[in-house]
């Protein structure tokens, strides 16, 4: 089978072996990230009422957590200025409060510091993510200081929030490469992911940063985590990949067969790679449903809905779609309404017209 089309054996393979005809699908736990780590790199300023938009649609698609922004500097990432005001707003939109289903969406904001932190207990946020880096090079780069300063700064920021009773996920990013350091080693990676859950996280979600992961990187970084570790994949792991090299979902599968159970996904694959100027960044949000929905598993997405969210976002700010899931059903809806056009002009058209009344 050529290797562009191996994907869809692992999906056909592991449905199998997950599903039968009298048993329930398994789930799987989806992280929109797009509102926050998609948006955040975008050039031009983009309004709050958009972003409001986004998550209210988003929430109507069967997506339980949404990364809803990031308290920040300003400075450092003016996109998510109006972060605060986003976490005002959620609480007081009840009909985007739950999901179609009835479920309660959990909206994430990232904190990377105490004054982050103040900000999320002003608000009352639902839920808080933390920031580290598996690679010494990006964290002095990002970050300015080394992994173990970082780790020093992260751990006020849990204790606070566990004090509050806010539910804290970690992000790793780096774990397979980095342009400063070079090979991210998966020790290393195995390393900050136990603070991260021994501070009190209750998944750490590894990032593919510049999108250079393949399936044996891949592999390799889980069979660590998870035989050296002893780390529960499927509890405690979430993959964030970017397909900037066309790997994303490939790495999906294989990080499927070895237990995770947990996704980050963009919708219209919103985010790029700061280190590869036109690459693809995140892995799209519809890429990864078609996958996970293909390979036997329940994600409790309506894949429509969420291809007509790419597509509106993409168009409304100006950039391309980088779901091929998402243009390839928008195509088919498109095609479907013409069709439902001509039908009903053919229709109108075969109305008898009136006979005119002798005078």
């Amino acid at each position: 089978m050529p290797p562009r089309l191996a994907h869809l054996r692992t999906a056909r393979n592991l449905g199998r072996s997950f599903t039968t005809a009298s048993t329930p699908r398994p789930r799987v736990r989806i992280t929109e990230v797009g509102p926050r780590d998609g948006l955040q790199n975008e050039p031009r300023p983009i309004p709050l009422d958009t972003k409001l938009e986004l998550l209210s649609r988003l929430s109507r698609t069967g997506l339980k957590h949404i990364e809803a922004g990031s308290f920040v500097s300003p400075k450092w990432v003016p996109q998510m200025a109006d972060s605060a005001n986003i976490a005002r707003t959620l609480p007081t939109r009840a009909e985007i409060a739950s999901t179609p289903a009835g479920e309660k969406i959990r909206w994430s904001y990232l904190c990377p510091n105490m004054k982050g932190m103040e900000s999320a207990l002003e608000y009352k946020v639902p839920e808080i993510a933390v920031f580290l880096s598996a690679s010494e090079g990006f964290s002095k780069k990002n970050l300015n200081c080394s992994i173990n300063e970082s780790f020093e700064k992260v751990i006020p920021v849990v204790k606070a929030a566990k004090a509050a009773g806010i539910p804290v996920r970690g992000y790793v990013s780096m774990v397979i490469t980095c342009p400063y350091s070079g090979k991210t080693p998966p020790q290393m990676v195995l390393k900050v992911t136990e603070k991260l859950l021994e501070m009190g996280c209750y998944e750490v979600s590894l990032g593919d940063t510049v999108g250079m992961g393949t399936v044996d990187t891949v592999g390799t970084l889980l069979k660590c985590l998870k035989e050296e570790g002893g780390i529960r994949l499927e509890d405690y792991i979430s993959g964030h990949f970017h397909d900037t090299f066309g790997m994303g979902i490939a790495n999906v599968g294989e990080a499927v067969k070895w237990g995770v159970r947990g996704f980050d996904g963009s919708v219209a694959g919103l985010g790029g790679c700061p280190y590869a100027k036109g690459a693809t960044g995140n892995v799209a949000t519809e890429d990864l449903v078609w996958f996970l929905e293909g390979a036997g598993f329940d994600t409790g997405v309506n894949l429509e809905e969420l291809a007509k969210i790419g597509d509106w976002i993409s168009a409304d700010i100006g950039r391309r779609n980088e779901s091929r899931v998402g243009k390839a059903i928008m195509s088919k809806v498109e095609k479907t309404a013409a069709k439902g056009e001509q039908e009903a002009l053919k229709t109108i058209n075969e109305i008898p017209r009136a006979i005119p009344v002798a005078a």
